[in-house]
C-alpha cells in the first residue's frame, strides 16, 4: 500500500470511519485496511524522517545519473559536496553501480532511520511488573492506574498514564506486554479504537 495510501488511511482512522467506510474510500479490501491498523495497534505510526546529515533525495537522484552516465564516485561526490567514501559506501549498500535505483535507496534509508523510542514501560522494569500483576484480573488500565497512584503516589519512579498502557498494549512492535493482557483488558480488542470511532457505514 502506498505511503499516500496509507496516510490517507489513518486520517480517516483518526477522525472515527470505520474499516468499511475506510475500505470504501481508498479501493483497498476491508482486510488490507484492518492488517495496516492491526500492524500498529490501532496507533497511527509517527511520520518517516531521515537522519541529520543523510543524503537527499536529490542528492540521491544525481548518484543515480551519475552512474549512468558512467561518471567516477570521485566526480560524483565532488559535484555534491560530499565524501567519497559517502558515495561508495551509498551505492553499496543499494545494490552497486548496476542497480541503484535513488527511489528505493531513499526507501531504505527511511527505513532505517526508524528506530523508536524506548516505551516507558520497557525502561523501568519494576513499573512494568506491577502494571503485568494488578491486585484483580481484568483490571482496565485506568484502574490499575489509579492503584498506583493509592500506593506508590509519592514515588515518580512508578508514574504511568492510562494512555501510555494502552499504546504498550497494543503498539506490537514495542513486544514489552504479553498479547495475553491485550486479550484481559475488558474490552478485548485487537487494536487501539479511536474515541470518534463509530460504527457507522460497518
Amino acid at each position: 500500500m502506498p505511503d499516500e495510501m496509507k496516510a490517507d488511511l489513518w486520517r480517516r482512522w483518526r477522525a472515527g470511519e470505520s474499516t468499511s467506510v475506510i475500505s470504501r474510500q481508498i479501493g483497498k479490501p476491508p482486510g488490507s485496511v484492518f492488517t495496516v491498523l492491526k500492524h500498529h495497534g490501532g496507533i497511527a505510526p509517527g511520520p518517516r524522517k531521515a537522519r541529520v546529515g543523510s543524503l537527499t533525495v536529490g542528492e540521491r537522484e544525481e548518484i543515480s545519473r551519475g552512474l549512468c552516465a558512467g561518471e567516477s564516485y570521485r566526480a560524483i561526490a565532488g559535484l555534491l559536496g560530499r565524501a567519497v567514501s559517502t558515495i561508495s559506501r551509498e551505492v553499496s549498500n543499494n545494490g552497486g553501480r548496476d542497480v541503484y535505483r535513488a527511489i528505493a535507496a531513499q526507501e531504505r534509508a527511511l527505513d532505517r532511520a526508524q528506530h523508536p523510542k524506548q516505551c516507558l514501560l520497557a525502561r523501568r522494569p519494576a513499573l512494568r511488573q506491577t502494571v503485568l500483576t494488578p491486585p484483580k484480573e481484568e483490571w482496565s488500565p485506568e484502574q490499575i492506574v489509579g492503584h498506583l497512584r493509592l500506593h506508590h503516589g509519592d514515588d515518580p519512579a512508578m508514574e504511568i498514564s492510562h494512555e501510555t498502557i494502552y499504546r504498550s498494549v497494543y503498539a506490537t512492535r514495542w513486544k514489552v506486554i504479553p498479547r495475553e493482557l491485550c486479550k484481559r483488558l475488558r474490552t478485548g480488542r485487537p487494536i487501539r479504537k479511536n474515541k470518534h470511532h463509530t460504527v457507522k457505514g460497518q
